[in-house]
């Protein structure tokens, strides 16, 4: 479904990203990992095209979305992405939220785009919050509202930028348990995080990555039970150790 072939990030002189290569196929749940300023969101953000890469390739379906004339709305509406700060619109309700995108980008009428929505409002649990606005909602049910708005557009892969990190921890669980049910449903995700139970649990592939570079990748058992590398090791040492 998506490959990324060497691909590579630099902001000035600051190389982010080197030679990056990993595929996802259909029903993957991929866990990226590893240390904060390791490269991971900034990864996301170029598969979203919220980042031009600045070398290397990323084929959905066999295209390349760096090639010109890319029609980069319609490309993000199959690859959608949830982001760790919610990015909900202040001035719109929950329902609101959820429907622009649709009307704007997918050019859904009226009574289509709030049907998306109400369904995917209820499958996260928050239909009963159509009418509020953002600020009238804690951290777990804005992120809940996040990822309905994303999955209102139906995507083929949802992008998930450490989705609970500006959670208080009580709210944690809400968020996580949203997006394991959407691992039982088959969604295709790449999901950013520090909440290593989640990628041991839940993952059936996972990418930790150091300075920029991929530095090892295996499925969870293999990676967190026996991992290879040094610097995996050492990052995960504290957490085994919990």
């Amino acid at each position: 479904m998506l490959r990324i072939e060497h691909l590579s990030k630099s902001f000035g002189a600051h190389e982010v990203l080197r030679d990056i290569d990993f595929t996802v196929y259909r029903g993957d749940v991929i866990s990226v990992i590893g240390s904060s300023g390791s490269g991971k969101s900034t990864l996301l953000r170029c598969v979203n095209l919220l980042e031009t890469p600045s070398s290397g390739e990323i084929r959905f379906h066999s295209s390349n979305i760096l090639s010109p004339g890319i029609n980069v709305p319609g490309y993000r509406a199959k690859v959608g992405m949830v982001f760790q700060s919610f990015n909900l619109f202040d001035n719109m309700s929950v329902l609101k939220n959820c429907e622009i995108g649709q009307r704007k980008v997918l050019s859904r009428g009226a009574e289509e785009a709030r049907e998306k929505a109400m369904h995917y409002l209820r499958k996260v649990g928050m239909a009963p919050y159509v009418n509020a606005l953002p600020r009238q909602l804690s951290g777990g049910q804005k992120q809940r509202v996040a990822i309905a708005r994303a999955l209102a557009m139906e995507p083929e892969v949802l992008l998930f930028d450490e989705p609970t990190s500006a959670l208080d921890p009580e709210m944690v669980g809400e968020v996580l348990e949203v997006m394991r049910n959407l691992v039982r449903e088959g969604m295709t995700m790449i999901v950013v995080t520090h909440e290593m139970a989640f990628a041991r649990d839940v993952s059936n592939h996972v990418v930790f990555m150091a300075d920029g570079v991929i530095c090892e990748e295996s499925d969870p058992i293999r990676l967190f039970s026996a991992p290879k590398n040094k610097r995996t090791q050492e990052f995960l040492s504290r957490f085994l150790q919990q």
